[in-house]
């Protein structure tokens, strides 16, 4: 495994610091979601329990300690995350206490290969407070040849206290040429690049989620829900229970937001009879803060379809009230 080129900055950086003794235990690796971020943590820590890799900055591959995290059966190796409720079957809503006092006990335990001991916390901002609590007191009492990695795509979201315990490693946005030329490299066509990478931000782990789980085909869809809207052509109820039959919800919404983003960009430009006025601006922005609202709150026990079919019959209005040139 070889990092990325948005992740090579970040990677060199920590195993720099590691290799001249100035690599902290904890180590809070962010940025925006599907950059790679849990697979740049996996490559720290398989480098860092690497037993033969010197001065080079890759892991050798070689050694029992590569051999065995390979295998996945690395006794000084743990990933912590969000744990499946044995009574629902369903995941937990955050990671617990028990986990990270579980895992305080083990750091402290001597290393089977006499080397370091790595914990990965994945999605590290959904520590409940008395789990975050625990950590911090890990944080506090650093033990040598111990190292923590806290992945998330929401820093904020965790204590101050965390925080400014940890050494702060970023993945950057790629450029637009890197990201086409490495969603090119996993099989993405150049067009769907071009269309989806916009609508992601540029992200180019996004935008291949989205392309593998039917994204071009949905975009279109969306696309077309929101121009039949508009046109009368379809009834906003209608609309509504379709995008909400499926897993595909979020995705929806998302691309819902991204084509109203867009056309506020074509408003505030102007056509034919010049920019659309202020208050035509306002109230785009509105709808499109409402749908992601909804989408942020899909998980929540509400009556999803009502504000979803008030919010498109919004749209229908916003553009009968302001129609394009």
């Amino acid at each position: 495994m070889m990092p990325s080129p948005w992740q090579e900055a970040a990677y060199s950086r920590a195993l720099q610091a590691h290799l001249s003794g100035r690599l902290g235990h904890a180590q809070l690796l962010t940025g925006p979601e599907s950059l790679g971020k849990l697979e740049l943590a996996v490559m720290l820590a398989k480098r860092l329990l690497c037993r033969e890799a010197g001065s080079e900055l890759p892991a050798c591959g070689r050694c029992l300690s590569c051999q065995r995290f390979e295998q996945g059966s690395h006794g000084d190796f743990r990933r912590i995350g969000i744990e499946l409720n044995e009574k629902t079957g369903k995941l937990k809503t955050a990671i617990g206490v028990e986990q990270i006092r579980d895992m305080a006990e083990w750091l402290a335990l001597t290393a089977q290969l006499d080397g370091a001991r790595v914990v990965i916390i994945e999605t590290a901002h959904r520590l409940n407070v008395q789990a975050a609590n625990a950590l911090l007191k890990t944080l506090e009492e650093p033990m040598p040849g111990r190292y923590l990695v806290l992945v998330t795509d929401q820093a904020k979201a965790l204590p101050v206290t965390i925080r400014s315990r940890c050494q702060r490693l970023e993945l950057p946005m790629p450029s637009v040429e890197q990201a086409r030329l490495w969603l090119g490299q996993q099989g993405v066509p150049g067009e769907a690049a071009e269309r989806l990478l916009p609508i992601a931000g540029g992200n180019p782990g996004l935008a291949l989620d989205w392309y593998g789980r039917g994204g071009m085909a949905l975009y279109e869809a969306v696309h077309g829900d929101l121009a039949a809207l508009a046109k009368d052509r379809l009834g906003a109820s209608e609309a509504a229970r379709a995008w909400l039959a499926d897993e595909q919800t979020a995705m929806r919404l998302l691309f819902a937001a991204g084509i109203a983003y867009r056309l506020a960009g074509t408003w505030a430009l102007g056509g034919k009879s010049g920019p659309k006025p202020p208050l035509a601006l306002n109230r785009l922005q509105v709808w499109i803060d409402g749908i992601n609202r909804l989408r942020l709150s899909l998980s929540q026990p509400l009556r999803h379809d009502l504000g979803l079919a008030g919010l498109l019959h919004d749209w229908r209005q916003l553009l009968h009230d302001f129609r394009q040139d």
